[in-house]
């Protein structure tokens, strides 16, 4: 396989019109949380996280993959270009962090000296949970995740300029980064969302994080794959087995949620301990129960039935429906694990009784915040994704991976 020039294998025409919508959504959006910062403030802040989280998953998930691939040289790496443009998008999502900021005194009850001072759990936890080092420790995460998908993309960018060179640094670059990427995201996910709920911990949360964000970055990776597959980008190049290497993953990262999830909740059933069952108590009560059993349904036990037929994994048009539910099934997850620390008008339910239960509810920013960040997102995705060619021309796994049957 030989290319010519930069031009072969660019993005379609129709690409620049969905950057167009993605943004006039996202500017939609970003009106509707106005109004919600206006009129329910503690909702805005609530919703504006659970949204964050999950496009944050996509970007880091994908960030993660990318190195991966390098690391392994499967021939998945077919999707490096969608995995590369999804972690660049990490960019925009720094300053789209600062509402999260503004609002930790609605959503930490760590934030507020009364009730650390009130709260013997708190004020053993305050070395840890306190505003300035929450900050400082936001600032070395961002410049973290940045910054790896800046090398990683600039090294990828010289790969194509022919510097063969390059390419075991990649090695190096994702051997150390993925250890950076482990870290980082398990001190996050306690940072920003354990620490809503400061007197609950689980020492799975951050591989919950990891294996979410995962299985959040293949589903986008398969949507977007497919949007290209449809209109011409790649006809006669991606084949079913690439789609079928990417469902088969999707799978695994299925019953990897499920295991992990499971495993938490039969650790805080078994351990009965105090500081524990109120957050599993919170979830299988006051109606949040039967959002708990659609998750069980429709992010487990569905999906892993659909996931097991090969002609499924292998068929995009038919594998994109599921990638598209279990994107929607993450949102479902990451409200889970956000919205029942709240009341119904937004206030942390620690900072108004102490308790742990509130009943079941929805509010209109829910919408609002996931249209305004993920608009904003997809133009900042389509615009990376468009900047160049659609396959790592240079990758010296590309033609074994346009060529066999996938794997290495």
């Amino acid at each position: 396989m030989s290319v010519d020039t930069t031009n072969d294998f660019a993005t379609p025409a129709e690409l620049e019109a969905k950057r167009s919508k993605a943004l006039i959504v996202g500017i939609a959006g970003l009106v509707i949380c106005a109004a919600g910062f206006v009129l329910s403030p503690g909702n805005f802040y609530r919703s504006w996280l659970t949204a964050y989280m999950l496009f944050l998953g996509i970007s880091l998930g994908s960030l993660a993959l990318i190195m991966i691939q390098h690391l392994s040289g499967g021939g998945w790496g077919i999707y490096r270009r969608i995995f590369e443009a999804s972690a660049k998008s990490v960019y925009l999502l720094v300053p789209l962090f600062l509402p999260v900021v503004l609002g930790m005194s609605t959503l930490y009850v760590w934030t507020h000296e009364e009730h650390v001072a009130a709260d013997e759990i708190l004020r053993h936890k305050e070395p840890y949970l306190n505003t300035p080092f929450f900050l400082v420790r936001a600032v070395i995460y961002f410049v973290s995740w940045a910054g790896l998908a800046y090398f990683l993309t600039r090294l990828s960018a010289r790969q194509d300029e022919g510097e063969v060179a390059v390419n075991s640094t990649l090695q190096r670059v994702s051997g150390a980064g993925l250890v950076i990427y482990a870290i980082t995201i398990t001190f996050a996910g306690i940072d920003w969302i354990m620490s809503i709920n400061p007197h609950w911990f689980s020492t799975l949360f951050g591989f919950l994080m990891m294996g979410g964000q995962g299985l959040s970055a293949l589903a986008f990776t398969i949507i977007v794959a497919t949007f290209l597959l449809k209109h011409g980008a790649l006809e006669g190049l991606l084949k079913p087995y690439h789609f079928h290497d990417l469902g088969k993953l999707m799978f695994a990262f299925v019953m990897l949620w499920a295991y992990f999830n499971f495993s938490q909740y039969l650790l805080t059933y078994a351990a009965n301990l105090i500081e524990e069952i109120p957050y599993y108590i919170t979830r299988t009560s006051h109606g949040w129960q039967y959002l708990a059993l659609f998750l069980v349904a429709f992010h487990f036990a569905v999906p892993w039935l659909l996931l097991l037929s090969r002609d499924r994994k292998r068929n995009p048009y038919r594998l994109i429906w599921v990638a598209a539910w279990l994107l929607l099934m993450r949102y479902a997850d990451l409200f889970m694990m956000i919205a029942p620390e709240f009341a119904p008008a937004g206030e942390n339910m620690h900072m108004l009784t102490g308790e742990h239960a509130s009943h079941f509810y929805l509010h209109w920013t829910d919408i609002g915040a996931p249209l305004a960040i993920g608009g904003l997102w997809l133009w900042m995705f389509f615009t990376n994704l468009s900047q160049r060619p659609l396959f790592a021309m240079r990758d010296p796994f590309l033609r074994e991976a346009l060529e066999s049957g996938g794997g290495h």
